[in-house]
Parts: structure tokens; sequence; C-alpha cells
């Protein structure tokens, strides 16, 4: 009797996991898109800048550790603030929606990544790993910058790491690293980064700017009546 009402006031207290159920509509989604025939035009995306970017393999560390950064601190909020989960969960799901309609209706990719590697490491043989599962399509805007800045900002608001002043440098150091990451491992162009903080600002404003907008003028509202 007690394990069964210890289950069921776990799904009680946790109830929220139901927002993980959009994954079974992004990948699906996402899966499509990358599978979609050669013969269907995509528009290349290059910006000028691209060109002075060299390609650093290193940045397949970072690069790779996004998967785990993003599930982690999902995660984290998911068990120690349900309200910036849910806010968190918005902005994150609203963008990657976004994405997946951009990349429907405009199909885009990349020609920049290497076909000669001037080292041979085994960071060389990570990358050539990753081009082989990861096609340089679907790109506009770049999702891991668009999520990464999505972590960061959430981190930022968090009043649960707000003494916590380490945690959150070494947080703001790897997002940094994994923006950079997409541009050295030539795995988006800078208008896809561009793009990815463009939307981020946009989300910002209508998730968070204006929901704290609306909770003062609730709360200005109760005090004078």
């Amino acid at each position: 009797m007690k394990k069964k009402e210890s289950i069921l006031s776990f799904v009680k207290r946790y109830k929220h996991a139901w927002v993980f159920l959009y994954f079974f509509i992004y990948m699906p989604w996402f899966i499509k898109l990358e599978q979609r025939p050669a013969t269907i035009k995509h528009y290349l995306i290059h910006s000028p800048l691209d060109n002075y970017i060299p390609f650093v393999e290193y940045f397949i560390i970072p690069y790779l550790l996004w998967f785990a950064f993003v599930a982690v601190m999902l995660l984290y909020f998911f068990f120690k603030d349900k309200k910036e989960f849910y806010q968190l969960i918005i902005f994150l799901f609203t963008g990657m929606t976004i994405f997946l309609i951009i990349s429907t209706i405009f199909p885009n990719g990349l020609n920049l990544r290497p076909t000669t590697f001037a080292r041979d490491n085994v960071f060389v043989d990570m990358v050539k790993r990753l081009y082989k599962t990861d096609t340089p399509t679907n790109v506009l805007p770049s999702i891991h910058v668009f999520n990464t800045l999505g972590i960061a900002i959430a981190v930022k608001r968090s009043k649960h790491l707000k003494k916590h002043k380490v945690t959150k440098a070494i947080i703001y150091l790897l997002s940094t690293l994994i923006i950079l990451a997409t541009m050295f491992l030539k795995q988006h162009s800078v208008t896809d980064v561009v793009a990815a903080f463009a939307l981020g600002g946009i989300l910002y404003y209508l998730v968070y700017v204006m929901q704290t907008h609306k909770e003062a003028k609730l709360l200005n509202t109760s005090v004078n009546n």
C-alpha cells in the first residue's frame, strides 16, 4: 500500500513530464527532413565570415557534450524548479518547432565541411564519424546554438543557482565553447548562429519579458484592490 502511495505521489509531483511527449513529434519530423531525397533543392547558407573561421577538430568535444549538457540541465530544472522548467520548455520547444517549419518550407544546407584534413588524430576521426551520421542540411537556425542559449538564460534566471557562481561560470564557459564549436567544426555558418540568436532574442521577450510584465500587472492589480 505504501509503495503504491509513493508511486502515486511521485507521479502527481512530476506530472509535468508530459511535455516530453513533444519529442514524439519533433524526432519523426526531423528524421523525415534529414532523409529527404537529394533531388530536392537546398539553399546553401553562407556568410563571408565563414571563410575566416578555421577548422579546429578539438571543438568536437564541446560539440558532442551538448547532448548531455541539454539533457542534464533539463532534468535539473524538471526536478528543481517547475515554473522555470515550464518557461524553458516553452522557449526551447517553440524555437525547435519554428526550426522544423523553416527547414520544411525552406530546405537549406551547407557546403563548408573540409574534404581533407591537415592533421590525423582521434579528434579528426570523431569529426569524420559526425559528418557521416549528420547531414549538412537543415541548419538554419542552429538548434545547437538556440538550445544552448535557452539553457544559459534559464541558468541566469534561476534562483536556485544564484549563489553557485562557480557552477554558473562553468555552464557559461561550456555554452560559449558549444556555440563556437558549431562554426569551428564547419557544422554551421555564422548565419545559422546569428539566426539562432535572433530567434532566441524574440522568444526571450515573448516567454520571459512579457510574462514578467503580466505577473507585475496582476500583482499591482491585486494590491490596489
